[in-house]
């Protein structure tokens, strides 16, 4: 490869068991599927859903959105530095614009990303045209390739599927974290008939399952695989955390060598935890934990 080589991953992700008595006492056993080692800046599913819609910019400028602490985000700003590509990041939050970068936002700008801050009542309407165009424009953006938020549109979801088929074979249950629940669409999609997919929304709010199934019916026409949404392990919506949630985090990984990035893949495996516990996994299953991301330094 010449120009893709900056994105040049490890594909398939590597695929590992794990011994863990909270799984293993209910007949259950556990495998991570390492996403996060896909490649060292264009983490996990970032990976995934990014690389379709760069190719799909042809060239142009990317812009997209999130908040002061987005992983994608950062991704974005990382696969514009990599390819020599323009990067625009529109921020909710309009009050955050002239204070000190947070370390998120500050590895954005170093990265390259010119990053423009808009009031949230604004932020929440930016799908709607008019508001869109008016910030483009004041973003400086016109004509720039627009990546939604999280980055989850029909070109990412066809990215994630071949997550599903890495997985055929190897698993009953795939289980990941869902934010906008492009991953989930894309995964579900490329596993086999007799697989299912689960995700575990970091979102309050329940409104997922329409969403992941209005993306499938964007990306394939219709809904594709099996799949449900749990929404009981968001622990108040995104970002937020508690002292038991950081607890198990660092318990885990140190249990098995994995940094467990806190605001998807803690709350993945902790659902996990607590569905086996409530025995909703028959004996015997296999559930495979996609590891989406890792914590950023």
């Amino acid at each position: 490869m010449t120009r893709a080589d900056p994105f040049a991953p490890r594909l398939p992700s590597p695929l590992q068991e794990v011994g863990d008595n909270r799984f293993a006492r209910h007949g259950l056993r556990l495998l991570l599927k390492r996403d996060d080692l896909i490649h060292p800046e264009l983490i996990g599913n970032k990976w995934r859903k990014l690389v379709p819609n760069v190719e799909a910019a042809g060239g142009r400028a990317l812009v997209t959105f999130g908040g002061a602490y987005s992983n994608h985000l950062r991704a974005t700003a990382a696969a514009g530095r990599l390819l020599g590509v323009p990067t625009t990041g529109v921020v909710r939050g309009q009050e955050l614009a002239g204070r000190p970068l947070n370390p998120s936002l500050s590895r954005c700008a170093a990265d390259g990303m010119r990053l423009h801050f808009v009031e949230r009542s604004v932020y929440r309407r930016k799908t709607e045209p008019e508001t869109l165009a008016a910030i483009l424009r004041a973003a400086g953006a016109e004509g720039a390739y627009v990546v939604p938020e999280g980055g989850s549109n029909a070109a990412a979801v066809r990215g994630c599927r071949a997550l599903g088929e890495e997985l055929r074979g190897h698993t009953d249950v795939v289980a990941v974290a869902c934010g906008t629940g492009g991953t989930l669409a894309g995964l579900a999609a490329g596993l086999a008939p007799e697989q299912r997919a689960l995700g575990i929304a970091v979102l309050k709010g329940g409104f997922l399952t329409a969403d992941i199934q209005a993306l499938q019916e964007r990306a394939f026409g219709a809904r594709s695989g099996t799949w449900t949404v749990d929404d009981r392990f968001h622990l108040g919506g995104y970002a937020r955390t508690t002292p038991a949630l950081d607890a198990f985090a660092a318990d885990f990984g140190q249990r098995h060598g994995l940094p467990v990035e806190r605001l998807y893949v803690a709350k993945l495996l902790h659902g996990l935890v607590a569905l086996a516990e409530e025995g909703a996994f028959a004996r015997g299953t296999t559930v495979a934990a996609v590891v989406t991301g890792r914590p950023f330094p």
